[in-house]
């Protein structure tokens, strides 16, 4: 369904009307004197850092915004982030798209651990409620220098919530279309030297179809619980313990056809243990101990309910860390760290049972030469079981040229460890016959089909399989400004770009005696993203605050763009036409990357009634997903997905001060793609009910 333009100036006009009105209510002035603190960032030092000051590109999310809008999940957060999108994969699940760069180069924490369970590279943040999250933090541009694999494009890390003094909590209810219910309880008690919290989460959903000519939904009923549980404890005004505990399970339906049907299940539990010392004004350190684990099995049934297939996946990650930090002076500061990861992984369709072993170490070097310049020079290295050592460097600065004006500027290595997948899968595909190597398998695999007479013709000797395959890697730069010209608007200018060597791609490795192939997974690709981004934020009154977002994005393959410059590449309008060739600036780029993406929002009080009303939006220009002229690349005459926006609205209520009442309808105006966009249902109308106590 199409956006209606009259539909969407009839409601704007109504809708800012409304504010208008609403200004000639009197509102008591208040003279209590308020003082504004800054906004505090974690992430992308490992440090508490003012984020205003900060020579890196970090965005915060607040608790007082993801209360607002309303949300669900974190993807329906992160899709309102300017550079940020979710782009569904195979299986169903979301993961997060940053600067053009694909989910598996994005590392997401929970508290400042990793969250694992990437069965294809994506992490699904679909998994993750936002009911007890106190703030989000972005963090773009590599990032291996302090988080190694995986922050080769950046971090996204939720920060919970901790308790504050005394009993205190929350309930609340979420009902919407699609019959969709979200259900928590967050509870709290702080006392002296203790502080405990616990949370848990039900959410389920009988699921959406965009398409009613197949048997199958879009996506299938399901249902999730999350509990969360947290502790402090002093042991001295220096000695401190953090403990906590995250369990999540979600069954959901599993229908492949009419006749094959069945479940898939998701476990996931991570138990995470800190204990902080201080031994002086200079020094203080950590230990930390984090284990987690994802289980995911499915199957499907005959009719008869005899078993077709099943499949499962099961990941385990335990890191030991101990981490220092030192403050020879006000104007300086080191952090480093020791640490080791142990990750094993089973799974259907494995050549072994892999065991990576991956210690490591990092030093960051905080420094203010002076009030205006503050400068960060950090490092780390991997070493690894299975692939060459990393070393993973980076350098930031940020210099204040006036209260005004800042500007800022990074550099930093990032890389992205090869996976399980990549190095141990051995699958055949039962109906069609191809077979999918991973590359450490290849070197026995491969000769084992051919002693079956499974191989007719071997493409690539097995000598190129006698080295490690690379991992990964980019070099990410970032450089922008922080402008303020009134004490009400800030600008924020970001120009990135990033460069990445040894991609890992598939290719075709042998011909099977039934006509299909034999892939692998090897280093070929180097590809680049480079963009802009803009934000800004207007706090036109106490009552009215604008904010806007925007992001030009290119993202290519450098050998393609050679071969289209070159003239290599040719297309046809139709398939009964003539080819003709094709130059450079036919070449669009890299698959599900828009050139163009924005968003903005209005948020609206209305004190004297304790009521807020926001409205936000967001637009993704045209992209393609498939090559549709038989070319393999994008090109301008492919087939595109169509541009297209969302408009969310959401208004709160409060009413005797505990009780808070919302309504709202997520995507206004009804869009769906049926054929091309399988994460965006259409119009979705809710209503919430918090309590706090």
């Amino acid at each position: 369904m199409g956006l209606n333009k009259n539909n969407i100036a009839i409601f704007f006009l109504t809708f800012f009307t409304a504010l208008g009105f609403s200004q000639e209510i009197p509102t008591p002035q208040d003279t209590t004197k308020v003082e504004h603190l800054e906004e505090v960032i974690i992430s992308a030092t490992r440090t508490h850092r003012q984020l205003s000051s900060l020579p890196l590109p970090a965005h915060l999310v607040s608790k007082k915004e993801i209360q607002r809008v309303n949300s669900l999940r974190l993807g329906d957060i992160l899709n309102e982030q300017t550079g940020l999108i979710t782009v569904p994969d195979f299986g169903g699940g979301e993961g997060i798209q940053l600067q053009g760069l694909d989910s598996q180069y994005t590392l997401i924490l929970i508290d400042g651990v990793p969250l694992i369970g990437r069965s294809a590279g994506t992490l699904d943040v679909s998994r993750i409620t936002v009911g007890n999250i106190k703030q989000i933090e972005i963090v773009k541009g590599a990032s291996s220098s302090l988080y190694g694999s995986e922050a080769l494009g950046g971090v996204i890390n939720i920060i919970t919530e901790h308790p504050k003094y005394g009993f205190n909590g929350n309930i609340y209810s979420r009902i919407g279309t699609f019959e969709t219910y979200d259900t928590g309880a967050n509870i709290g008690y702080k006392k002296n030297k203790l502080a405990v919290n616990a949370f848990l989460n039900n959410f389920r959903s009988d699921g959406y179809d965009l398409n009613e000519s197949d048997i199958t939904n879009t996506v299938e009923a399901y249902k999730s619980y999350t509990l969360n549980t947290k502790l402090d404890y002093d042991f001295t005004e220096n000695t401190s313990l953090f403990v906590s505990g995250r369990y999540y399970t979600q069954q959901q339906d599993y229908v492949a056809s009419e006749e094959l049907k069945g479940e898939s299940e998701i476990d996931e539990w991570n138990t995470h243990l800190k204990l902080s010392h201080t031994y002086s004004d200079k020094w203080s350190s950590y230990f930390e101990f984090y284990a987690t684990r994802y289980k995911a099995d499915e199957f499907l049934n005959n009719p008869d309910a005899s078993r077709f297939s099943e499949s499962d996946f099961n990941q385990l990650l335990v890191r030991p860390e101990i981490r220092g930090i030192y403050n020879p002076s006000k104007k300086s500061a080191f952090i480093g760290g020791l640490g080791w990861n142990v990750e094993t992984l089973t799974r259907t369709d494995f050549a072994a049972s892999p065991k990576f072993n991956t210690p490591y170490a990092y030093l960051q070097y905080d420094y203010n030469p002076t009030d205006k310049l503050n400068v960060i020079l950090g490092a780390r290295f991997d070493s690894h079981s299975e692939y060459d050592s990393q070393f993973s460097p980076k350098a930031a600065l940020r210099y204040k040229l006036s209260e005004k004006l800042a500007v800022k500027g990074s550099v930093g290595y990032g890389f992205k460890a090869p996976d399980f997948r990549q190095l141990y899968f051995d699958f055949s595909n039962a109906t069609v016959g191809y077979t999918i190597l991973g590359y450490n398998a290849v070197i026995t695999k491969l000769p084992e089909m051919q002693a079956e007479g499974q191989i007719a013709n071997v493409l690539v000797p097995l000598t190129d399989f006698e080295n490690d395959l690379n991992p990964e890697n980019s070099i990410g730069i970032n450089i922008g400004a922080d402008y303020n010209p009134l004490s009400s608007l800030k600008l924020n200018l970001n120009v990135f770009r990033n460069n990445i060597d040894d991609l890992i791609d598939t290719r075709v490795i042998a011909n099977k005696t039934n006509g299909q192939n034999v892939f692998t997974y090897y280093n070929v690709h180097e590809v680049y993203t480079q963009g802009l981004e803009i934000n800004a934020h207007y706090k036109v009154s106490n009552q009215l605050k604008l904010s806007a977002g925007y992001q030009l994005l290119y993202a290519k393959d450098k050998a393609a763009e050679k071969a289209f410059d070159n003239g290599e590449i040719y297309a046809r309008k139709t398939p009964s036409s003539s080819a003709f060739q094709l130059g450079k600036s036919d070449y669009f780029g890299l698959y599900n990357r828009s050139r163009h993406m924005g968003n903005i929002k209005v948020f609206y009080d209305l004190p004297q009634w304790d009521l807020d009303a926001n409205i936000r939006g967001t637009y993704r220009s045209k992209y393609g997903l498939y090559d549709t002229n038989g070319n393999d690349y994008l090109d301008t005459y492919d087939d595109f997905v169509d541009g297209y926006a969302i408009w969310d609205f959401a208004i709160n209520k409060t009413i005797l001060q505990n009780y808070r009442l919302g309504f709202g309808i997520d995507n206004l105006f009804g869009f769906t793609d049926t054929q091309n966009i399988s994460n965006i249902a259409g119009r979705i109308i809710y209503g919430k009910l918090n309590i706090h106590f």
